[in-house]
C-alpha cells in the first residue's frame, strides 16, 4: 500500500510538472514556417502569329475581337464595330480592302470612331510594299513624324500626324494600318498599343 501511494504521489508530481511544461512550451517554440501558395494560371495566353491574309475576313471579330481591343486599350469602347468592304482597284494592284471601325458612340457615324483598322491585299509583295511606302511618304510630306517600330517579328511605320496617329506596314501581299483618331491614344502609349493591334489584325483566329 505504501508503495502504491508513493507511485501515485510521484505520478501526480510528474503530471504537475508536465502540466507546467505544456503551458510554457508554446512561448519558447518558434512558429511553423510559412509555405508560399503558388496559383497556376487558369487560362493560357496565345501569342499572335502574323501571316499574309490573302482572304480578307468579312467580320471585325476576325480582325481584332472586341474583347482583345478593350483589353489592349485598357478601357471599354462604346458601340459595336462596323465593317466597310472596299472595292478592288486594278489600277494600283489592289485586289481587296476592308476597314473596321471601333468605338463609335451611339447615334454617331463612322468619322466618330476611335480606332480604325484597315486590311488590303495586292497582286504581289512588291506592290503591297510600294503602296505602304507611298502612303508613308505622303504623310511625311504633310509634316507627320515617321518612326520605324517592331510589329511582332515584322516592321511597321508609326506615323504621328496632327489629327491622327497610325501604324502601317505590309506582310507578303497584305497591308495593314491601325489608326488612332483625334489623338485618342496618348502619345506615350502609341508604341505600346498600336503594334499589338496591328499584330492581332494580321493573325487569323485558330
Amino acid at each position: 500500500m505504501r508503495g502504491n501511494k508513493f507511485f501515485v504521489a510521484l505520478g501526480a508530481g510528474v503530471l504537475a510538472v508536465c502540466a507546467g511544461c505544456s503551458t510554457a512550451l508554446p512561448q519558447t517554440q518558434a512558429p511553423p514556417p510559412q509555405i508560399p501558395k503558388i496559383t497556376p494560371p487558369t487560362t493560357p495566353s496565345r501569342t499572335p502569329v502574323m501571316v499574309d491574309r490573302p482572304a480578307l475576313p468579312d467580320d471585325c471579330e476576325l480582325v481584332v475581337p472586341v474583347e482583345v481591343m478593350n483589353a489592349t486599350l485598357g478601357q471599354e469602347l462604346p458601340g459595336e464595330p462596323r465593317i466597310i468592304v472596299g472595292i478592288k482597284e486594278p489600277g494600283i494592284g489592289r485586289t481587296g480592302k476592308i476597314d473596321c471601325y471601333y468605338g463609335i458612340p451611339e447615334k454617331r457615324n463612322l468619322p466618330d470612331a476611335k480606332i480604325v483598322i484597315g486590311l488590303s491585299t495586292y497582286t504581289d509583295d512588291l506592290t503591297a510594299r510600294t503602296r505602304v511606302a507611298e502612303s508613308v511618304e505622303a504623310e511625311r510630306a504633310e509634316g507627320a513624324k515617321v518612326t520605324e517600330v517592331d510589329v511582332g517579328k515584322q516592321k511597321g511605320m508609326l506615323v504621328e500626324g496632327k489629327d491622327e496617329q497610325l501604324l502601317i506596314g505590309s506582310l507578303g501581299k497584305s497591308t495593314f494600318v491601325v489608326r488612332s483618331r483625334n489623338n485618342f491614344i496618348p502619345k506615350e502609349k502609341l508604341i505600346a498599343i498600336l503594334p499589338v493591334l496591328a499584330q492581332q489584325s494580321m493573325t487569323p483566329p485558330v
